[in-house]
């Protein structure tokens, strides 16, 4: 029996092959305390180790020779030597380890090359607590590959390991700017592009086409920077609403009639026909329609389907039935207007400027009052039975006008004018396009980690059903050549584009080209600052990056070819990506057979924008911008806003562009626009097609 460790009855063996006592037996509890009571005094406390003294360490060395010699002598092996023998604290990868593996020698070992545990006692070596804290500690080492691991040694490691956690955090936050950084300033670097040769191609093209290449860099930077910081936060609450709530209480209602409505006379007891020949585009057009169906009604006549006159700047050929439902049309007011398709077979040889029955819109004074045809039209319609209307786009005044024709001029618009299915059914196909999960947008999230299996092709439809559908921008850029030539307005290409835009008047506005020339039109500077020019290509999509839109932001670009092409379209693409038009929105034989038909790809445009969960215009005074705006506002139901330009304080907001700081430029602008969103009714003389919020087109409720 082991005369340290007692009754071999009560032991056991651990990993180390050391035997283990039960420490229940009270000599055994003795010697535990006299092993403690030796630990403290040898520098070792119960709560942990601490390297010994120097005299401390000689007088154990001494202890531990003489327990040497007499353990040789008396054939029991200590427990250095038996770990010895079990090979417990060999560590081969360890360049000490041969000071544990080779035989003792008679000569006591240096105070350096010692462990604490040989230092120690036989009776606390075989104590349960230096057992464990010694296991411990051998499997520690047995980790690091070392028989030896001194407190210095234990800095080494921490001081290393401190040091190298401290670099790989410091790594970690210098990659994580450096992404944040790259993806903030993708942008900007694009944009810094435009200083290299692309910019020398780009300002050449833009040019060749009449206007600057790039204006307005530094705000464009400007904007481009903050859209890439913006890219994560919320957009504004009212972005995409109408601002006031007591928008919805205005319902539309032109389509009811008042009691005791009077049907209109019969073709024979009607006092004569009015024909007219609209000229314009789509929109000068459609309120030649609704002013036509006015009169009519006004003078007890009846009206022939108009007929639209061929554009020299337009260039298309396209009629009534090109663009409407003749049939529909004439059904819906059978009530109110009667309406042929075509003259009396009677009354077609008739020679109408020999019996002078054609009237200019130099007889006829710009929005001209009732009492103007009852008075000068009326009789000349009993004497000739037919009128013709050269031009007759805004020669009716919106007041003072009845009721009843008031109500008329909208049922017309909003609910009698219907296009063409085949027109209808491309509208829609835009809408529905700019709403889908097309790959133009961006990969689909729900079609990830999904296969092809019918139960997979159910979780992907349950899923885009159960996704908010995707809002888009309409954008209605009126920036044509036309619009540019018309505007008397400078837009920075400098005296190329002055000249061209003079030779294009001189063409196309021969009247407009003369008082030029005579002086007696306000110079280019006086119009912008009377906020009389559209805002350029740059100036309005800034005021959007203004506004909070996304930089993601899908949206339809409405209009025809732009005034600075494709050198334009590329500083525009750099703040907004998604930007289409019905060109690209359409396959090529989709779009085929309106071609050459401007008047039938404006009613795609019209489409695109009336159903759009956001409008912006660029020209407050573009007739499709304000029959836009009319039609959101009624059929809307307070969910469509349009957002339209204060041009004059914009202009002077401008002016500032090369000092202004971006938060004060996005500060001033949404102020700018609120103010031109609030709900408020129309005001006198307004055209009810552009602002219909009043008691003759729509009908006030309570809140509820």
């Amino acid at each position: 029996m082991d005369e340290v460790n007692g009754d071999p009855s009560l032991h056991g063996r651990t990993g180390d092959g050391e035997k283990q006592i039960s420490p229940v037996k009270e000599d055994r509890l003795s010697v535990l305390r006299r092993a403690d009571s030796s630990v403290v005094q040898g520098g070792y406390s119960s709560s942990g180790r601490t390297s010994p003294t120097l005299l401390q360490r000689s007088n154990s060395m001494s202890t531990d020779k003489s327990q040497f010699l007499n353990s040789q002598q008396s054939g029991v092996s200590s427990p250095t030597t038996r770990s010895r023998q079990t090979g417990a604290f060999k560590s081969p990868s360890s360049p000490r380890s041969d000071l544990l593996t080779r035989p003792h020698s008679p000569h006591p070992r240096s105070p350096r090359a010692l462990t604490p545990e040989t230092s120690l006692p036989e009776a606390v070596r075989g104590s349960p607590r230096f057992r464990t804290t010694i296991s411990g500690k051998l499997a520690f080492q047995q980790f690091t590959k070392s028989a030896t691991f001194s407190k210095k040694g234990r800095g080494r490691l921490l001081k290393k390991g401190g040091t190298m956690f401290f670099v790989i955090l410091f790594l970690w936050f210098a990659l994580d700017w450096w992404y944040l950084s790259r993806f903030q300033v993708s942008t900007l670097q694009s944009l810094k592009k435009l200083g290299s040769s692309q910019a020398d191609t780009v300002h050449q093209a833009g040019l060749n086409n009449g206007t600057s290449a790039v204006f307005y860099e530094r705000l464009i930077a400007l904007a481009a920077h903050a859209l890439a910081e913006n890219e994560f936060k919320p957009e504004p609450e009212d972005l995409w609403d109408e601002p006031a709530l007591n928008s919805t209480t205005w319902l539309p209602c032109a389509d009811q009639r008042l009691e005791g409505h009077i049907s209109p006379p019969s073709l024979e007891d009607s006092s004569g026909y009015i024909m007219i020949n609209a000229n314009g585009g789509l929109n000068q057009q459609r309120v030649a329609i609704c002013n036509g169906v006015a009169v009519a009604r006004l003078l007890n006549a009846t009206l022939v389907l108009p007929n639209f006159l061929f554009n020299s700047v337009w260039k298309d050929p396209s009629q009534f039935g090109d663009l409407y439902d003749e049939d529909y049309f004439i059904d819906y007011l059978k009530d109110d207007v009667r309406i042929v398709k075509e003259l009396p077979f009677e009354l077609q040889s008739l020679d109408l400027e020999a019996i002078e029955a054609v009237v200019t819109e130099l007889d006829v004074p710009k929005e001209a009052k009732p009492s103007f045809y009852l008075k000068h039209i009326l009789p000349l319609l009993t004497k000739t039975r037919v009128i013709l209307f050269e031009g007759f786009g805004n020669r009716l005044g919106f007041d003072p006008v009845s009721f009843d024709i008031q109500r008329l001029r909208c049922r017309c618009n909003f609910h009698a004018l219907r296009f063409v299915p085949h027109l209808q059914k491309m509208g829609d196909l835009i809408v529905e396009r700019m709403r889908d999960k097309h790959p133009r947008w961006g990969p689909n999230e729900d079609e990830f980690h999904l296969d092809n299996t019918p139960l997979a092709e159910a979780e992907k439809a349950r899923i885009r059903f159960a996704k908010p559908v995707p809002k888009y921008l309409a954008v209605h850029l009126r920036f044509e050549m036309d619009m540019a030539a018309y505007s008397l307005c400078d837009f920075g290409g400098g005296e190329t584009e002055r000249e061209e835009l003079r030779a294009y008047r001189v063409l196309h506005f021969p009247i407009l080209a003369k008082l030029e020339q005579e002086g007696k039109l306000g110079s280019a500077e006086l119009n912008r600052e009377l906020g009389h020019c559209p805002l350029m290509p740059e100036e309005g999509f800034l005021m959007l990056a203004a506004l909070g839109f996304k930089r993601g932001t899908r949206i339809y670009l409405a209009g025809a070819h732009m005034y600075g092409g494709e050198a334009k379209m590329t500083v525009l693409k750099y703040l907004y990506p998604n930007i289409v038009t019905k060109e690209d929105i359409l396959t090529d034989e989709e779009i085929a057979p309106f071609r050459n038909h401007s008047s039938q790809l404006a009613v795609l445009d019209y489409l695109g924008c009336a159903l759009a969960d956001a409008f912006a215009m660029t020209d407050s005074g573009s007739q499709l911008s304000s029959l836009v705006s009319g039609y959101r506002i009624y059929h809307g139901s307070g969910h469509k806003p349009t957002i339209r330009p204060n041009k004059k304080r914009l202009a002077q907001l401008f002016e500032n562009n090369a000092t202004i700081e971006w938060t004060h430029f996005e500060d001033r602008v949404r102020k700018l626009v609120k103010e031109t969103k609030r709900i408020a009714v129309r005001p006198i003389s307004r055209s009810i097609y552009r602002h219909p919020r009043c008691s003759e087109c729509m009908c006030k409720h309570d809140a509820v």
